[in-house]
């Protein structure tokens, strides 16, 4: 008899689950007979998800001529803005003011040397720091192991600067001399790539764990300015390609904390529009708003950081130049070496109160250079020399900063058009001295990055 209940009970079970299927068809079939004619899915339209359209024509106006002047223009513009304020990195722009006046050419950098800044003691003025040194060290990677390249290899990149600091570890223990002196400057040099090798070599590797979390310790693990340094040489590799050069810049940006490794690529794509012939400097900031490879701007809670920062530099330009314009001010400016009209200081003080605003914690944190270089390049409208004379004098990290902004308008106006004593001095100051001969950089790179037909 009990026997008999169960299979009862099954039996009911197994109509029931006939039933309910025979109940999801009929729903189904009456909500295909209702919906409109046109619906096919049943969802709300919707365009299609955008997908990176990469051009990879060359700009048939940029000559190899023309290419060769902007990449020299964007080496010369960097080292400009890096001897600039090599004097006074990370000074406040109150000590600037008291020790230098108003900054307005390379003067002698009076200081100690250090891995990441010069390396010797009180050099000649037009002398450069870490920021002209990356960029020549990607400059001769590029040329040694891109030429004619559409796309660059991360790992392969990473093993270039582990071999560069192995030499230079190398170079340490072969010093054979009583003097400390020949080993202090080579350990020096060493120490310099000693944080970038510990995230290289892992990488290089392909061991995650070993990359995360040496990546996390690098300087700190501070979202710093790292990929910013050598980006621009990288973004002037493919001009007129934004892009393109945003692509591979964040590629290589092993290095990059966070948003830090959007900035850095953006920084490659401003270089790279900024070498397109015709366009106007109001179109190189605004790549931030465009060139969206990775879709920041669809980052939930949080969108993209970087575009805010754009739209900051814009707010505070504009309202830096609404301060009112008496044309009864007459008083000269109380500093030092200030040239021009009072007016014009007037604003540039404006500017710098509302920078001070968005300072971070450190000075080479990649959002602070990114804010003042993007601030800077839209209050001087692509003045080279108004540029690169605000960031300096405005202190912090203030070599990084010259020597990004002197990047991009470097390559904007190209080497013939740039100041005279300032790019002469340069270029003949890191050749002599620093053995940096960026015109050979300039014309090696122009060689293995030249696309166009002639």
């Amino acid at each position: 008899m009990k026997r008999a209940k169960n299979r009862s009970i099954n039996e009911w079970g197994l109509f029931g689950k006939a039933v309910t299927v025979l109940l999801l068809f009929a729903v189904a079939a009456l909500h295909t007979t209702c919906r409109p004619a046109d619906e096919d899915d049943g969802l709300f339209p919707a365009p299609d998800a955008p997908k990176p359209v990469f051009s990879r024509a060359w700009d048939s106006t940029l000559t190899k001529e023309a290419y060769y002047d902007k990449l020299l223009g964007m080496l010369a513009g960097a080292a400009i803005g890096d001897a600039m304020g090599a004097p006074t990195e990370m000074w406040h722009r109150s000590d600037i003011a008291v020790q230098f006046g108003y900054v307005d050419s390379l003067d002698m950098v009076l200081r100690e040397g250090s891995p990441e800044g010069p390396w010797e003691d009180n050099l000649p003025g037009g002398s450069t720091t870490d920021d002209t040194r990356w960029k020549y060290l990607i400059g001769r990677y590029l040329i040694e192991n891109a030429a004619g390249a559409d796309s660059l290899d991360a790992r392969n990149f990473a093993g270039y600067l582990v071999s560069t600091y192995v030499r230079e570890m190398e170079a340490v223990k072969a010093i054979d001399a009583f003097a400390p002196e020949p080993l202090e400057r080579q350990i020096m040099h060493m120490a310099w790539l000693q944080e970038w090798a510990k995230v290289a070599k892992p990488y290089q590797e392909q061991n995650l764990d070993g990359y995360s979390y040496a990546l996390n310790r690098f300087y700190g693990g501070e979202m710093s300015c790292a990929g910013m340094l050598y980006t621009p040489a990288v973004g002037a590799f493919y001009p007129a390609q934004p892009e393109i050069a945003y692509r591979e810049a964040y590629r290589l940006g092993l290095f990059d904390l966070g948003y830090a490794r959007d900035i850095s690529a953006l920084t490659a794509a401003m270089v790279s529009v900024a070498m397109k012939p015709g366009i106007q400097p109001k179109e190189i900031g605004i790549v931030a708003a465009y060139v969206d490879p990775l879709r920041y701007h669809n980052s939930r809670l949080v969108g993209r950081l970087a575009f805010g920062a754009y739209r900051t530099a814009i707010d505070i330009a504009y309202r830096a130049k609404q301060e009112p314009v008496d044309p009864e001010i007459t008083e000269p400016v109380k500093l030092r070496n200030w040239k021009r009209d009072p007016i014009y200081y007037r604003q540039v003080q404006k500017a710098y109160e509302m920078l001070d605003e968005h300072l971070q914690d450190i000075p080479f944190h990649a959002a602070e250079i990114n804010l003042i270089n993007l601030t800077a390049l839209e209050f001087s409208e692509g003045d080279f020399s108004k540029a690169i004379e605000f960031v300096v004098n405005y202190g912090r990290d203030n070599d990084t900063v010259a020597a990004v902004t002197g990047a991009i308008l470097g390559a904007y106006w190209g080497y013939n058009r740039l100041p005279q004593e300032w790019k002469t001095k340069a270029l003949k100051i890191n050749r002599e001295k620093l053995g940096l001969d960026l015109e050979v950089l300039a014309r090696g790179m122009a060689d293995a990055g030249y696309r166009g037909g002639g």
